[in-house]
């Protein structure tokens, strides 16, 4: 008889362990963040049936070419690195005619980077760091600060939306990216 009183005490009761692993799947699932990776923000170009093409003057065009071996070419002259590019960027687009290499008018300057099939990603966001680099400079000279602080500034905080705007005003990020070419 005490034998059969021991088989009873041993039996657990399932019912309350379902409902255990229930809650803590309902805990796992609202606790756990799931990386969300942003990747490159670029504007992607509208389809091809709603734009015109609209024809650029060479001299309002700043060429850098990127081949397989991560090599530069820039304005015609072959380049091992980025070294210095960001400065010339910066000369180019603010020309405003002066010198008839350059480009016309900040509005009017393109800066264009164009890459080939074996160019490494790690080359390609370096060159488009330092050409957006260029852009941010200047719009940071424009409104008094410093580039970090230009990065930084808030759209919703009317104060920096007027250095925001003072910075850009009539000097648009032109910057095109060709498809590479193989």
């Amino acid at each position: 008889m005490r034998n059969s009183h021991n088989s009873q005490q041993m039996q657990v009761n399932a019912g309350s362990m379902a409902d255990i692993a229930f809650l803590l799947l309902i805990f796992f699932m609202i606790t756990t963040t799931i990386v969300n990776d942003k990747g490159i923000s670029l504007l992607l170009p509208p389809d091809r049936q709603e734009t015109e093409m609209v024809p650029i003057n060479e001299r309002n065009l700043f060429k850098i070419q990127i081949n397989s071996q991560d090599k530069l070419l820039v304005e015609g002259e072959p380049r091992d690195n980025t070294s210095g590019l960001r400065e010339e960027i910066k000369t180019f687009i603010l020309n405003n005619g002066k010198s008839t290499d350059l480009s016309e008018s900040p509005s009017k300057a393109v800066v264009s980077i164009k890459t080939n099939r074996g160019t490494t990603q790690e080359m390609f966001i370096k060159t488009l760091d330092e050409v957006k680099a260029a852009y941010y400079e200047i719009y940071a000279q424009r409104a008094g600060i410093t580039p970090a602080e230009y990065r930084n500034l808030s759209l919703t905080v009317p104060a920096e939306k007027r250095l925001y705007d003072k910075g850009r005003k009539g000097l648009p990020m032109n910057i095109s990216i060709a498809e590479p070419s193989n």
